[in-house]
Parts: structure tokens; sequence; C-alpha cells
């Protein structure tokens, strides 16, 4: 059983919710990364999302475009990112790590290659944001045979047949963006969220994780309430960014964060 699949069968037989929070890797310093991820571990996330710096997102709002841009500019590669994993993994053999990225610097790589390197690292899932299932063949047999998950996103623009396409190749979890735009907006609407993940329930027993638009401790509890894990992104990144002159300082003020949304996930369920 993969970390991922083992993490939600925890959680449900606790009656619990995952929180993954998500940041990028190497910002606002590399250095800061694996120390970063062991806090939010520690303050009670449950599986980690890093971000691969790249320079021309299509799906992340100016925050995270920005936390990007922070980590290029020390020359944070996807070796490198690999090499933060490895890192973490020292120290902690249980909790998932999923890469959410673009498709560029693995296509570069390899798909062969590079899902080898990863699951030697200790990557459990792979979320690829511009890799559509129509085309993601190769790519997930190449991950599958490394035993890593493929994540998949839909949103509220996705119609019955891509549910259904999706819930076929995706692995893992499948990931529900809550609104029509990039991160980091301000438009969570818990209800048409609730309405669209019941339609999609028909195509799919994997987990439901629900990201863009959730701040706080309030709105992670309304969308656990609905979702089997709630994905806190441009929030945390705001906060590194506010921080980023004092890079010393960040793993502990995350954690508060961190364990502010795990109680409100928690008082919700």
């Amino acid at each position: 059983m993969s970390r991922i699949k083992q993490c939600f069968s925890d959680l449900k037989s606790q009656r619990k919710k995952a929180l993954i929070p998500f940041i990028t890797a190497g910002d606002p310093q590399p250095g800061v990364t694996v120390g970063l991820m062991h806090a939010m571990v520690t303050a009670g996330a449950d599986l980690l999302e890093l971000g691969v710096p790249f320079s021309d997102p299509m799906a992340d709002g100016p925050v995270i475009q920005a936390a990007c841009e922070r980590a290029l500019r020390h020359h944070v590669t996807l070796h490198n990112v690999l090499d933060m994993v490895r890192d973490f993994r020292r120290d902690d053999i249980k909790t998932p790590v999923i890469l959410m990225g673009y498709l560029n610097p693995i296509e570069a790589w390899g798909y062969a290659a590079f899902a080898q390197a990863a699951a030697a690292a200790g990557v459990d899932g792979v979320l690829t944001v511009d890799m559509p299932p129509e085309e993601a063949g190769e790519f997930t047999a190449a991950m599958n045979a490394a035993a890593i998950d493929t994540i998949f996103l839909l949103a509220p623009t996705s119609d019955d047949s891509r549910m259904q396409r999706v819930s076929e190749v995706a692995s893992g979890f499948i990931y529900y963006v809550s609104f029509k735009g990039v991160t980091g907006a301000n438009r969570l609407d818990v209800s048409s969220v609730a309405t669209k993940l019941s339609e999609l329930r028909h195509y799919t027993k994997l987990p439901v994780g629900v990201g863009f638009g959730i701040r706080d401790a309030e709105t992670a509890g309304q969308v656990a309430g609905i979702a089997d894990a709630v994905v806190v992104g441009s929030a945390l990144v705001q906060q590194i960014a506010e921080l980023a002159e004092r890079p010393e300082v960040i793993p502990a003020a995350l954690a508060v964060t961190i364990a502010e949304l795990r109680a409100g996930i928690d008082k919700a369920v």
C-alpha cells in the first residue's frame, strides 16, 4: 500500500480529514525547506505538497509566482527538489510527499528516469498541472512502474466525461480546484463545491482533496465538512514571503498557522 493510500486509510479510521499544506521548494532559500517540512508535520500536516519552481506557471497566482521567482534566483531545479525530499526522508519515512509542478522539467529528464529518481528520493505522488489525462498514458505508465501516484486536477468546468476520464487514470487522490481561476483568489463557494463533489463521487472511490481559496481555519473547516482533504497553499506562501528576510523564524511561524488549520478542520469534522 502506498504512503498516500495508507495515510488516507488511517485518517478515515480515525474519522479525520487530511490537511495538505503547499509550499514552493527552495522559497525563500533552499536551506529552509526541509526544516519547514518537518515543522509542518509536527504541527498537524498529514501530507506535504512541494511546488517545483517553474518560470512560466499557468495555474498559480501572483503569490506563488513570486515564490517561484525567489526559489529560481537560488537556481533551485527539479534535481534539487528531489535532494530536499531525500533529506526529509532521513527522519520521516511516513509522511507522503507530493510534487506539484509543470511538465517541462520532467519531459527534459525523461519520464522513466525521473520516476525512478523520484521514487528513490522518497516521492509518493506527482501532480503535473499541464498534463491532460487524454495524453497521460506514457506518463502514468512510468509513474505506476515506480509506484508513484499520479494526481490530476478537476475544476468547476469539468463535465461528466472529464470526471470519468480523470477517475480512470488518477491514483492517490483527486485534486478538485474550488473555482475558475488561479491560486490565491478569494472566491470560495462551499455549496457549489459540495454539489460538484457529489457528482464526482459517482465516478471514483478515491479521496478528493479541495484547494484554491482556503485561507484560514474557518474556510478549512468548511471544506473539511465536504471533502477528504484540505489543501492550503497561497496563505502559507504569503506568510513565507512576509518573513523572507528572517528565514530562521519561518518554520515556527508556519507551525502556528498549520496548528490553527488543523484545529479548524478537526472541529468541523
